[in-house]
Parts: C-alpha cells; sequence; structure tokens
C-alpha cells in the first residue's frame, strides 16, 4: 500500500481512535481481512473502509474477522464491512492464479515467499506430496516454477479440493498435478507411491502425519515439515523431526530450519527441512 492507513484517517477519528486503528492485515487478490478490529471502532468501521476503497483501488472487499481459525478445516469466519459483497478472490502469486472463497478455505497470502522457498529446492523429474494442500498453492507454485515430474495433492477440506481443482485447470497444469480429497491418513497409502519430497503445511498438530510422511519418502527423500514454537523453542521442531525418524527406524538429517511467519506475540511458524534414510 502507498502510505499508512492511519494517514488517511488523521482527520476523520480522534487521537485516541487512531491508535486503536490495526496495522496488521492480509490482502488476498482484491479482499483486505482484519484480523483483529477493536470493539471501540465498529461504529467507524464503514467510514474506515470507504478510506480505504477510495485510496487503494486494488482492493474492492473489505471483511474483518468475526471468529478465529477453528474447526477441522481452520477456516475463520469474516464479515463484509466495506465494498463488494463477496469473500471470493483471485490471488496470484509466484506466476500462478488462486481462485478461492476466503471464508471456506484455509490460505495465507504470507507464505508466497515460502512456498517460493521451497520450489526453488525442488529438483527436475521429482516426484512431490502435499499433504493438506488446501485450494493447491503449493502443487501450483512447484509445478509451474519446476521441473518437477509431477505434484501430488491431498485435502480433507471438500470446498478448498473444488477450488483446487478449477485452479488446475485455470494455470494449465493438469499434466503435471493430480489432487485426491479426503483425509490424508486414508488416502496416501492408498496411493502406494514414495515420493522425493513431502510437504507438510499444516502447522497444527502436523506432526501426528510424520510417519505417514516418512513411510511413503523415497530413501534420501526430503520431508519440509511446519510447526508452531515460542522463539526460544524453536529446537523442539527439530526435536519433532528427530523422533519421528527414530521411531519409523531411519536416520535423519536436519537440512535447514526457518522462521516462515509470526503467529503470535513470540510464537513463530516455523519448517524443518530434513531429509530420511
Amino acid at each position: 500500500m502507498k502510505k499508512n492507513l492511519k494517514y488517511y484517517l488523521k482527520t476523520k477519528l480522534s487521537a485516541k481512535e487512531l491508535q486503536l486503528v490495526p496495522t496488521s492485515f492480509d490482502v488476498v487478490g482484491d479482499i483486505l481481512i482484519f484480523s483483529e478490529f477493536p470493539r471501540e471502532l465498529v461504529k467507524k468501521e464503514k467510514l474506515i473502509g470507504s478510506l480505504i476503497l477510495e485510496n487503494y483501488h486494488h482492493i474492492k472487499t473489505i471483511l474483518k474477522k468475526t471468529k478465529k481459525y477453528s474447526g477441522k478445516f481452520r477456516t475463520a469466519k469474516l464479515k463484509v464491512i466495506a465494498g463488494e459483497k463477496r469473500k471470493v478472490t483471485t490471488h496470484k502469486e509466484n506466476n500462478v492464479f488462486i481462485e478461492l472463497d476466503v471464508e471456506k478455505v484455509y490460505f495465507s497470502a504470507r507464505m508466497a515467499s515460502e512456498r517460493k522457498r521451497v520450489a526453488s529446492l525442488v529438483k527436475p523429474n521429482e516426484s512431490v506430496l502435499a499433504m493438506f494442500s488446501g485450494s493447491g498453492a503449493y502443487p501450483l507454485v512447484i509445478a509451474k516454477n519446476t521441473k518437477c515430474r509431477e505434484v501430488y495433492g491431498v485435502e480433507i477440506n471438500p470446498a478448498a479440493h473444488r477450488y483446487a481443482l478449477e485452479n488446475v485447470k485455470k494455470n494449465k497444469l493438469e499434466n503435471k498435478i493430480k489432487l485426491f480429497l479426503g483425509d490424508a491418513d486414508k488416502i496416501v497409502p492408498r496411493l502406494k507411491k514414495r515420493f522425493d519430497r513431502v510437504l507438510m503445511p499444516l502447522p497444527k498438530g502436523g506432526e501426528k502425519f510424520l510417519g505417514l510422511a516418512l513411510r511413503n519418502l523415497k530413501s534420501r527423500g526430503t520431508i519440509h515439515f511446519y510447526t508452531f514454537e515460542h522463539e526460544d523453542e524453536i529446537y523442539k521442531a527439530e526435536g519433532k523431526a528427530w523422533n519421528a525418524c527414530k521411531k519409523a527406524g531411519k536416520r535423519c538429517k536436519i537440512l535447514e530450519t526457518v522462521k516462515c511467519g509470526q503467529y503470535s506475540p513470540r510464537f513463530y511458524r516455523v519448517c524443518v527441512d530434513f531429509a530420511a534414510d
């Protein structure tokens, strides 16, 4: 955005109200989403929304989160506070288009650089498995930007899976991406296939799927395991990888541990890249 939001609001709000204006928000496609919106500003939300639309022309809809990510599909409740009354948008990143309903599908635009980082590690002719593939972001970015042989995606949320299927067509990647709807625990064993690389972008509770990932990984293959950790306990993320390998009777080699987003004060989304054989 060109100027800080508070710049446009300084003549419209009191000094006290101005201090409460959220400085953090997400932009997905042409939709802006406030994760935290103070109750004290509820009566001013339409004013704030109209000023955003007036000054940031690429934004068409403004939403605020009324219920945090929860439930089986890790989705949030969102309310339109200004602009077009819709929650579907098309987000562009890393040379792909991703259409989704931001209320029905979990998606983090802030992970774009992390998706690019992982794609940069994919070698020619690799078979890649993206567990918890959502609306297709990881499979799309990898299939579009690398010389991989194929990318398999598994997703339990039917709405996300429907969007992923459409996104594969929209990006003309049908020849490289195969998508499956269902629980990873049930779908992955049925594939009867081992992969060079397994992605696990489910930071909350993802460790319970590490054994599954290891069973379907080729020898010396790579796993990208995501988890949430306190900044003083990042080492615990690596410990989860080590423990899973030990339980599976495999050797573990930590390749890199990366902070890839702040979840809350002093808590981070962490990715552990590790090889196992």
